[in-house]
């Protein structure tokens, strides 16, 4: 398995990035592509590896798409950027999968304009995991098209149950609308009339309406709402467990706790916490809906969440996803 990565995207490009897959090859079964700055990432390579021969090589492409540039249109100026070089060896046959932490909207826009949509999916949606106590809820969408219609959503299920089903391992995955309510008439127009065409749909365990306290209690499998709402939920998320582990540190130090339980007991026991709820633990997101195995990793991914995003790009390919959604819609 060869999987093209964006060295050059991401706030710690270029030199997490290649210490991240560096791990990665070491790890997984597979071969890794760095697409970036050559002589850049030859330099870091070198250093990192120390002579060590491992399955990586280079790709030079001398643009990088920015975070403040508009996505489409830099992809389609930009031809030498190092996502649309490393999503153009997808396409062409040459890697079997696409990684990048740059700016979510150009690999998005990569996707669609290089390997393009799958027939039957008007939009792609990004497959978020989410840690709950009973192992994982998968958000969609999580930031891919944040102005949805009612069949965007209902194909946003199809492929989530599909992924949750042959990458995750759950049998018979639940399927939830992301609602303010449980009853089918809450919600906006959007929710009411996606409720009512799932309820129709045969092909997925389609479980009623969540609620946002429902996602990280791991009540569904697979949680479903447009990329607007989902990427607030994701984003509030993050920041809340972060918060609360400040917040539990803090008062067992003002209060003495360490001394009290034990330095090594509370050790132990955040990290354990911290591992759980650390996105570098599930460093990737699927882009699910285009013709080709597409991952996004999360901007400030240091090298621990590159090597996990590659690992799930490992598990995605593996799981035929792509060829699996693309049966069932012409079903």
């Amino acid at each position: 398995m060869k999987i093209a990565v964006d060295a050059m995207g991401g706030d710690r490009a270029p030199a997490e990035i290649i210490k991240g897959a560096i791990q990665a090859v070491q790890k997984y079964s597979c071969e890794v592509v760095l697409v970036g700055d050559a002589e850049k990432i030859r330099a870091i390579l070198n250093d990192e590896t120390d002579g060590q021969i491992l399955p990586i090589t280079i790709r030079h492409a001398d643009e990088v798409i920015q975070m403040g540039e508009h996505p489409a249109d830099a992809v389609r100026t930009k031809k030498n950027s190092s996502i649309v070089v490393a999503t153009t060896l997808v396409r062409d046959g040459e890697c079997d999968a696409v990684l990048s932490a740059g700016s979510t909207g150009a690999a998005v826009a990569a996707a669609q304009l290089v390997l393009k949509r799958i027939h039957g999916i008007a939009r792609p949606a990004i497959a978020t995991p989410i840690p709950t106590p009973n192992g994982t809820t998968l958000l969609l969408d999580s930031c891919a098209n944040v102005d949805s219609k009612p069949e965007h959503l209902i194909q946003s299920g199809i492929m989530g149950s599909l992924y949750a089903e042959h990458v995750l391992k759950i049998k018979n995955p639940s399927v939830a609308l992301l609602n303010i309510g449980e009853e089918d008439t809450k919600g906006n127009e959007l929710v009411k009339e996606t409720y009512q065409l799932f309820k129709k749909l045969s092909t997925i365990n389609f479980a009623g309406n969540a609620e946002g306290r429902d996602i990280p209690r791991g009540k569904f499998d697979v949680v479903v709402c447009d990329g607007f709402v989902g990427n607030v939920v994701l984003k509030f998320g993050e920041g809340l467990a972060r918060t609360i582990m400040e917040l539990l540190t803090d008062e067992l130090t003002a209060n003495g706790g360490a001394q009290l339980l034990g330095r090594k007991l509370i050790a132990s026991t955040f990290r354990n916490m911290y591992k759980r709820l650390d996105v570098s633990e599930n460093g990737g997101a699927p882009l699910l809906g285009v013709n080709g195995y597409c991952v996004i990793s999360h901007g400030s991914s240091d090298a621990k969440a590159i090597c996990s995003a590659i690992g799930i790009t490992c598990d995605y390919v593996g799981g035929k996803v792509f060829d699996r959604i693309r049966d069932a819609l012409d079903n």
